[in-house]
């Protein structure tokens, strides 16, 4: 493809230093579409590993390839296209520290390829600050976007606000939950409150709304923190789960009104969990692991065994940021709310299921992908053309023909 482009054009490629910060489902056809154009020096930044679910939509990845990190497969399979590049893989965070204003400023473009606003904000006045152009993009299903910021000529990703993530009263979060979603919120919000930085607006603990205190017929609750509770305690994985889907839920029906039109919870103690699930069934309908529903009993387990591992690494980091791709993180999610739910009597949710919604994953689409990161590299020609102003914000939609008169 490198042959078709103009020799001076063609020489600005080859002599550049380029960033791509992910390569999940943009970043690898644009690692892709990069060494195909030309680019020969390419560093990338990108700290999740492969998953099953990947393999739809990620093609440089293979089935062999699941649990290593997608940064370093990706290179292996780009230098399979031109083993005379030189690339770069980092497995790491665009947040570490090592990742400033000095590192940014030895590219002569960086591209992003990523699926989350902090890390988007991140890289954005990085690049601002180092005087850097940098090629933003990100697609949700059948809908993309490319646009180019460049300091003192274009608008920055952040001047413009974003849409605000749906948020769900905290009354139904804390105490009436009838969704699964509900659930998945409430277990968010307990990782935060355990292992991350605490926020009084998101405590998990059950509180009275207000009109409910005459039908409340009950002692109340200490009213301490979750966090502190659970220090108190030692992050006992038993005496948690007691106080979350025992003590707290005895709590919860003791408030009569709430129950009044509502189906009451029931405590489930850790000693009786239930024989029998809906696990065997779906064992036989999906063959992916993440797509089967978890037994009472591997909720319990799991639930157990991350707070263990998440009480180690918070006395070694101190607070946790909740991480959809990491795997502890992400189990401990799962199981929580499935507990929750089952005590609720709602629809248990498979670990794939709670991912995509804890995440706000809107499904990717192969061809969604192929395209923006053509897009991508289409204004970087233009950018290192010293063609600036024909760049554009491109916008790709799934758009229904005009009826017929």
């Amino acid at each position: 493809m490198a042959d078709f482009l103009p020799p001076d054009m063609r020489a600005a490629v080859a002599g550049s230093h380029v960033l791509v910060v992910g390569t999940g489902g943009i970043g690898c056809e644009l690692v892709k579409n990069l060494v195909l154009t030309g680019f020969t020096k390419i560093n990338m930044i990108d700290l999740d590993t492969i998953e099953v679910s990947n393999l739809n939509r990620q093609f440089l990845f293979q089935k062999q390839h699941v649990g290593r990190p997608k940064v370093e497969v990706a290179r292996e399979s780009a230098l399979r296209f031109n083993p005379t590049a030189s690339i770069t893989a980092h497995h790491d965070s665009i947040l570490n520290p090592e990742y400033n204003v000095n590192y940014f400023k030895q590219f002569s473009l960086v591209m992003n390829a990523l699926d989350n606003k902090v890390a988007r904000n991140h890289v954005n006045r990085l690049c601002l600050a180092a005087g850097v152009t940098l090629v933003e993009s990100g697609s949700a299903g059948y809908l993309g976007q490319v646009t180019v910021i460049s300091k003192g000529e274009s608008e920055c990703y952040e001047c413009q606000p974003k849409p605000a993530t749906k948020t769900f009263p905290g009354c139904t979060i804390r105490n009436t939950p009838s969704e699964p979603i509900h659930c998945i919120v409430w277990a968010k919000h307990l990782f935060c409150q355990l292992f991350g930085e605490p926020d009084a607006d998101n405590d998990v603990s059950p509180e009275t709304e207000e009109g409910e205190e005459e039908g409340f017929s009950g002692n109340s609750a200490p009213r301490i923190s979750t966090r502190q509770w659970a220090e108190s305690n030692d992050y006992s994985p038993a005496k948690l789960f007691h106080k979350l889907y025992q003590s707290d839920i005895e709590y919860l029906l003791s408030m009569d009104k709430l129950w009044k039109t509502r189906s009451p919870p029931q405590p489930l103690e850790l000693s009786q969990l239930p024989a029998h699930s809906q696990e065997e069934a779906s064992e036989t309908e999906a063959s992916l692991p993440d797509q089967r529903l978890w037994s009472v009993q591997k909720c319990a387990t799991v639930f157990q065994e991350c707070i263990l591992q998440l009480r180690d690494e918070l006395s070694l980091k101190g607070e946790l940021v909740w991480d959809k791709d990491d795997r502890v993180s992400m189990d401990f999610v799962a199981a929580a709310a499935d507990l929750r739910a089952f005590v609720f009597d709602i629809p248990l949710k498979s670990r794939f299921d709670i991912k995509s919604m804890a995440g706000n994953i809107i499904p990717a689409i192969a061809t969604t992908n192929a395209v923006i990161a053509g897009l991508i590299v289409m204004e970087a020609l233009k950018v290192l053309n010293g063609e600036f102003h024909k760049c554009k914000t491109v916008s790709v939609g799934c758009f229904a023909p005009p009826s017929p008169p």
